[in-house]
């Protein structure tokens, strides 16, 4: 007989995921019998900002492709039992979990109930706006915020699910908190057992960036070959009791899980292995074990927690300008010759006051610098076939447009052969970060009301 197992899979690893990747892992849990909840992770740093932005001007405030991603596997979630934890809810948790509902009516399923996790956006209330301007942010602000939220952690999740909820849609959470809220809430482990609490948080965390720890980023053609990477698996984490758990993958996909995959994604984005912060406790990972133990499977253990911080983090996206941008292509003989000249013309007519910085892709570009110094020194074979970018950053949407036209203006009056220009002049968002004292917070969650049951 199968001990307690608690199943979880990824349905996305960002905003833009694979739309397909969700449906494989439905019919896994699903055959695979007992409890289970699939998780997904479409928040990036800048991406709650963007949702504000669309809010403000009349769009949805919650991830564009929130009814592609759930279409395909919400009735079968419901009627199966696999819960759904999502952050799709973005800069408008409320808005999403009502379209999640019309979905759910439409598909036969509307007797789901919906709960929704607020207290992390921080420009919602004065209360809370008055509370962000007692701290400090890194750095200072010197432009209007447009969105302020913490990290929250996986308490007000479980408690959700605690009170029956089918679907659970947040805001802004930290990423394994997706993952440790239903486990919290499944097996019953206290908000002070720390070493259940790490594994719960590892687990989410390798599960929080989808395809990653299957094979995705591993993939290295020759050195880290992955099998069937068109058709890659997204991964599921089978959690026991003690803490102990395994992470596969979704059956009959492409991809790979080996203890390479999972130490590689263990590591990704912890900047101090001994004290990896989270909302809900604070994971060391030093001691910890992988063990392959069947074909894309391996057994994870040893993480150890330490108590949580007494404050919880925010991230604060402000108005930075505006972003002017322009690319053009030169191929065939001294082409990387005529690129260097053409971003000589751009650099002499860049608008006074803008700070610029022009990239050779085919030359050098991703190990460029904003100074240009990589480029200037760079004496290696000039390529036959590149394209000149150029980035300006303006005080004014005007300037950025002159930025970027310059590029087109190149047709003519720059260098020959010149062809393919694509510009563009956007908002440009920075970020801060800050710290809140933990118990000034209220994290809280409400069950949506439908009429759809």
């Amino acid at each position: 007989m199968e001990a307690d197992v608690f199943r979880i899979g990824s349905g996305a690893g960002f905003s833009g995921d694979r739309l397909d990747a969700p449906g494989p892992v439905v019919d896994t849990l699903i055959a695979a019998g007992g409890p289970s909840a699939i998780i997904f992770e479409t928040l990036g740093e800048r991406t709650l900002a963007l949702a504000q932005l669309a809010r403000r001007s009349g769009g949805a405030g919650w991830e564009p492709l929130l009814e592609l991603l759930l279409e395909p596997v919400l009735a079968r979630c419901v009627r199966n039992g696999v819960r759904i934890i999502g952050n799709f809810g973005a800069a408008d948790p409320a808005g999403a979990a009502r379209l999640i509902a019309e979905i759910a009516a439409r598909q036969g399923v509307g007797q789901a109930r919906i709960a929704v996790v607020r207290g992390d956006d921080l420009l919602e209330s004065a209360e809370t706006v008055a509370l962000l301007e007692s701290v400090r942010c890194e750095p200072p602000l010197d432009g209007r915020p447009v969105a302020a939220n913490l990290y929250l952690g996986a308490r007000a999740i479980a408690e959700a699910l605690d009170a029956g909820a089918d679907i659970v849609v947040t805001g802004r959470v930290a990423d394994p908190a997706l993952a440790l809220g239903p486990l919290v809430h499944h097996f019953g482990w206290d908000w002070d057992d720390w070493d259940r609490l790490a594994a719960g948080t590892l687990a989410g965390h390798l599960l929080e960036c989808g395809a990653q720890v299957s094979g995705g980023y591993f993939a290295d053609p020759g050195r880290k070959d992955v099998p069937d990477a068109h058709d890659i698996g997204f991964p599921i984490a089978e959690m026991t009791a003690d803490g102990g758990f395994t992470i596969t993958k979704a059956a009959g996909t492409g991809g790979c899980v080996t203890p390479a995959t999972v130490k590689e994604q263990i590591l990704y984005e912890v900047h101090d292995p001994a004290g990896y912060l989270t909302p809900d406790v604070v994971l060391d990972i030093t001691g910890v074990t992988v063990e392959q133990v069947g074909p894309d499977r391996v057994a994870v253990a040893g993480a150890r927690g330490r108590p949580r911080p007494e404050t919880l983090k925010a991230t604060v996206c402000y108005e930075g300008g505006w972003l002017g941008e322009g690319e053009i292509s030169y191929a065939g003989p001294n082409a990387a010759a005529r690129a260097r000249l053409a971003l000589d013309v751009l650099a002499r007519r860049i608008p006074p006051g803008c700070a610029w910085r022009g990239d050779i892709i085919g030359v050098t570009s991703v190990f460029g610098d904003d100074a240009g110094r990589r480029l200037d020194g760079h004496a290696g074979a000039a390529g036959d076939d590149v394209r000149v970018r150029l980035a300006v950053a303006a005080p004014d949407r005007r300037s950025a447009e002159r930025g970027a036209q310059e590029v087109l203006a190149l047709y003519t009056c720059g260098p020959a052969g010149g062809g393919g220009v694509r510009t563009s002049v956007r908002p440009r968002i920075n970020t801060a970060s800050a710290y809140l004292p933990r118990a000034a917070v209220e994290a809280r969650f409400t069950m949506l009301e439908t009429s759809h049951a």
